[in-house]
C-alpha cells in the first residue's frame, strides 16, 4: 500500500489549482478586464465577459474525439488569440500519462459494458451525493446554479462525461471521445475559478475572502446568466481554500472509481480485485488528464477506502455560513422521484442513498430521519432487501453468478436512464458519432448476460424487451 498525503500535503493542495489551465483561461479572457489599458469595473466587463465565454465555448464544440484535439483545426471564425490559446493548452494537455495502462483501461470498460445500468444507478445514489456531502464541493456547485434550480443538468453534464470516458476506446483510441471531453471539463473548471476569484488563484492567493459583488440595478433586473452567479458570490477562501483546488479534484475522483465500486459491493454484486484495481486505474488516468496530481490518487481499494475517509473527515471540519446541502439533496431526490413510474419506488432512491452512503452522510444532506419517506415504501423496500438478499444467497451456492438485487438495481437504473439521459426530445449535448456510440452502449444493456433467461424476461416485462433505445410508454 502505498503512503497516502497526510494532512500537510492536503492543506497545501486546498490552495493548488490547475496551472496549466488556469494560464490559459486568464489569457482567454485577459481582453474582458480591461479597454485600453484602463481597468473595467465588474458590471462594466459583464457584458464582455459574457461574450467572451460563448465564443470560448464555440471553438470548444468542435473537440468532439481524440483525433480532433490531435490536429485540431479552429472554426471558422475563431479569433486568433483564442486559437492560439487553445491550440496550445491541447498540445500541453491531451497526452495520456506515461503509466496508463492499455491492458487495465480495456478490462474498465468491458466491466463498463457488464455493469453500465448499475453504474448509472449508484451515480444517482452514491456518486452524486457523495459529493455532496463534502461543503468545498457543495458550495461550488451552489455558487455555478447548479444546485437546485438545475439538478437535472448536473446529472446529464455528469453522464455526458463519464460514457465518453468508459466506452470502448474512450480514453485511448482516436475514434474515442474521453479525452475530447475530459479537456473541456479541465478548462471550465478553470473559467468557473476564474470568475469566482475575479481572476486568477495566484492574484487571489493572499485573500482571506473575496467579497460577494452588488450589481448595478440594470445588471441586478437581468436574468442571471452562468458568468454573472459566478461574478456575483463572495469566496470564503480561508474556510474552502480555492474553488475546484486540487484535495476537492481528488474527493471527486474517488466519488466515480471507488465509490461505485464499493456501491456495486453493497448491492451485492462485488467483483475481482483485478476488476477493481482497473477500474481505479482508468479513473486515475482520467484525473490525471483533468489535472489531478499523482501523489493525491489511490490506488487499490484499501488505498481508496482510506483516502476517501480521511478526505471526507477533513470536510466536515468546515462549515458554511448557509449550508446548501439539504436543498442539492432534495433536490436530487425529487428529480429522480419525478422518473420513476411506480408510486411506493418514488422513495427508493433516498432510501438506497441510506444504504450506500451511510446514515450519517445521508443525514448531512437532508436525507437522514429529517426526510420523511412514506411507511409503505419504507416497509416494500425493506421487504425486497430482505428478499432478495436471502434468496441470492441460497441459490448462488449453486448459480455464483446468480442475482435478484442485480435486477432490482438495473430496473431502477433503466427507468433512472430514461428519465434523464435517454430523452430523445432533449438529448445529451454530446457530439453526434459519441451520442450513437452511447445508444449503442445502452441498448446492449436490455440483456443481462451474468442473468437466466428467465430474469432477464421478467426484466423485460419491467422494463421493455429488446435494445433500450429510448425510453418506453
Amino acid at each position: 500500500m502505498s503512503a497516502l498525503p497526510d494532512d500537510d500535503r492536503l492543506d497545501r493542495a486546498r490552495l493548488e489549482a490547475d496551472p496549466v489551465a488556469d494560464f490559459a483561461v486568464a489569457r482567454l479572457l485577459a481582453p474582458c478586464w480591461s479597454v485600453q489599458g484602463l481597468t473595467l469595473t465588474l458590471d462594466q466587463a459583464l457584458s464582455p465577459l459574457e461574450a467572451r465565454v460563448a465564443l470560448v465555448n464555440a471553438a470548444l464544440s468542435s473537440w468532439q474525439t481524440n483525433a480532433d484535439i490531435a490536429r485540431w483545426v479552429p472554426p471558422p471564425g475563431t479569433p486568433d488569440d483564442v486559437a492560439e490559446v487553445l491550440s496550445e493548452y491541447l498540445i500541453q494537455t491531451q497526452t495520456p500519462p506515461s503509466w496508463a495502462r492499455p491492458d487495465a483501461v480495456a478490462r474498465a470498460e468491458h466491466l463498463f459494458m457488464e455493469e453500465g445500468v448499475l453504474s448509472c444507478l449508484l451515480l444517482f445514489c452514491a456518486s452524486l451525493p457523495e459529493c455532496y456531502v463534502a461543503p468545498d464541493l457543495a458550495e461550488v456547485l451552489h455558487t455555478t446554479g447548479q444546485l437546485e434550480s438545475r439538478t437535472e443538468h448536473r446529472i446529464r453534464a455528469t453522464a455526458a462525461m463519464v460514457f465518453p470516458v468508459m466506452m470502448r476506446g474512450g480514453l485511448l483510441a482516436p475514434s474515442g471521445g474521453g479525452r475530447a471531453q475530459i479537456l473541456k471539463v479541465r478548462l471550465i473548471h478553470a473559467m468557473v475559478r476564474h470568475l469566482i476569484l475575479r481572476g486568477t488563484p495566484i492574484e487571489r492567493f493572499r485573500e482571506a475572502a473575496l467579497p460577494a459583488w452588488q450589481p448595478s440595478a440594470a445588471a441586478a433586473a437581468a436574468a442571471p446568466s452562468f458568468v454573472s452567479s459566478l461574478l456575483q458570490r463572495g469566496w470564503p477562501q480561508d474556510a474552502l481554500g480555492l474553488p475546484c483546488n486540487q484535495e476537492e479534484l481528488a474527493y471527486t475522483l474517488l466519488t466515480f472509481g471507488y465509490v461505485m465500486l464499493r456501491g456495486l459491493r453493497t448491492l451485492g454484486v462485488p467483483h475481482a480485485p483485478d476488476d477493481e484495481r482497473a477500474l481505479l486505474h482508468t479513473w486515475n488516468v482520467m484525473g490525471a488528464l483533468v489535472g489531478v496530481r499523482p501523489d493525491l490518487m489511490a490506488h487499490t481499494m484499501d488505498e481508496a477506502a482510506a483516502l476517501f475517509q480521511r478526505l471526507q473527515t477533513r470536510s466536515r471540519r468546515r462549515a458554511l455560513p448557509q449550508d446548501p446541502r439539504p436543498a442539492l439533496g432534495a433536490a436530487l431526490m425529487d428529480s429522480m422521484a419525478r422518473v420513476i413510474p411506480w408510486g411506493l419506488a418514488k422513495h427508493w432512491p433516498v432510501l438506497m442513498t441510506r444504504q450506500l452512503c451511510g446514515a450519517s452522510n445521508a443525514s448531512t444532506i437532508g436525507l437522514g430521519p429529517q426526510r420523511a419517506v412514506p411507511w409503505a415504501s419504507a416497509w416494500s423496500y425493506r421487504v425486497l432487501r430482505a428478499l432478495t438478499g436471502g434468496i441470492d444467497g441460497w441459490v448462488r451456492r449453486v448459480l455464483p453468478r446468480f442475482s435478484l438485487a442485480r435486477m432490482v438495481g438495473r430496473l431502477l437504473g433503466y427507468h433512472l436512464m430514461s428519465g434523464f439521459l435517454m430523452d430523445q426530445t432533449r438529448p445529451l449535448r454530446l457530439p453526434e458519432g459519441l451520442r450513437q456510440q452511447m445508444q449503442q452502449t445502452v441498448g446492449h444493456w436490455g440483456q443481462d448476460p451474468a442473468a437466466p433467461g428467465w430474469v432477464n424476461r421478467l426484466e423485460d416485462w419491467w422494463t421493455g424487451p429488446g435494445a433500450w433505445h429510448a425510453p418506453r410508454s
